[in-house]
């Protein structure tokens, strides 16, 4: 192949992940050509529903994929946190190339962490998972949702709508915002969403040339992680629309999964560990023991 186009999202921070992925692609394919191809979501054009309602339709993803299934792109880029574990029929992730930092961070308008903000603060996500776990850490902290992009969202703290957001570290280091992070949580703080930080390249399944193409930038040890992760998630959503929350750690040959459900205003958590080669059955065990636990019938 001397050309490959791009399907992706036209905000800066999708540019900037696709800028990363073609980078590598050309880094491993001399003399290749890129194209880059932008889609405007649902998501893009609906700024006030709250985003719960619409990411498990694949508000962020599904446009892109249907670019991708007519032909007028060879590969899409997506942030893998935002595609649904439903997979649609003739698209395949053929590459896990790169995984930013996949740690959540406080942005607030005092510059405090979480535990400093005062009583009464109001803090704005539109993540259940974000939401089950802050107000397990501080019950008398207002939650409120709120929508836009990375920048959107940082400037709504700093003209004080909101006194703090929680976002992605990644995304704020990929914007070089990362200074804007007045605390970064530690995973036992906060677990984040199973994938996030990580990048999936899509393609047709038909395409064996550009699946061969994309198997030069797949990363396995990252691919092993993030499918342990959302393993886990599909299968709490096979039996539950709970917020959810993993995270998967490499020690040699072995996965240790950490993860989470909310309901009925508590958290459950545990963990367990596996060979690495069977990342997708660890995330189904550790699912099926966190539902059971939290007495969920799937």
């Amino acid at each position: 192949m001397t050309t490959i186009r791009i399907a992706t999202r036209g905000s800066r921070l999708a540019l900037i992940q696709t800028g990363l992925v073609a980078d590598l692609l050309r880094a491993r394919n001399a003399g290749l050509d890129v194209d880059v191809v932008t889609v405007v979501t649902a998501g893009d054009r609906d700024q006030s529903t709250p985003l719960q309602e619409g990411e498990r339709a694949g508000w962020f993803t599904s446009a892109i994929q249907d670019a991708l299934t007519r032909g007028e792109a060879d590969i899409a880029v997506h942030s893998y946190k935002d595609l649904p574990t439903k997979r649609p029929d003739g698209l395949t992730i053929a590459a896990v190339p790169l995984r930013e930092d996949p740690r959540d961070a406080l942005v607030s308008r005092l510059r405090v962490n979480l535990r400093s903000l005062p009583a009464g603060a109001i803090i704005g996500t539109s993540s259940p998972r974000r939401t089950a776990q802050i107000l397990e850490l501080r019950p008398d902290l207002q939650v409120r949702v709120i929508r836009g992009n990375v920048e959107t969202r940082v400037a709504k703290v700093e003209s004080g709508e909101y006194d703090a957001t929680v976002l992605a570290l990644a995304g704020l280091r990929r914007l070089g915002l990362e200074a804007r992070a007045d605390h970064v949580f530690g995973y036992e703080e906060m677990l984040p969403s199973p994938a996030q930080g990580a990048l999936a390249v899509e393609c047709r399944s038909s395409d064996g040339a550009t699946r061969a193409l994309l198997a030069t930038i797949d990363d396995a040890t990252l691919r092993q992680s993030a499918t342990a992760e959302r393993t886990f998630l599909a299968a709490i959503d096979g039996g539950c629309s709970f917020p959810a929350a993993a995270r998967a750690e490499h020690f040699g040959t072995t996965l240790k999964l950490s993860a989470l459900i909310a309901a009925d205003g508590r958290i459950f958590r545990s963990k367990m560990a596996g060979s690495a080669e069977t990342a997708a059955g660890l995330g189904r065990q550790l699912a099926e023991e966190l539902m059971s636990l939290a007495g969920l019938e799937k």
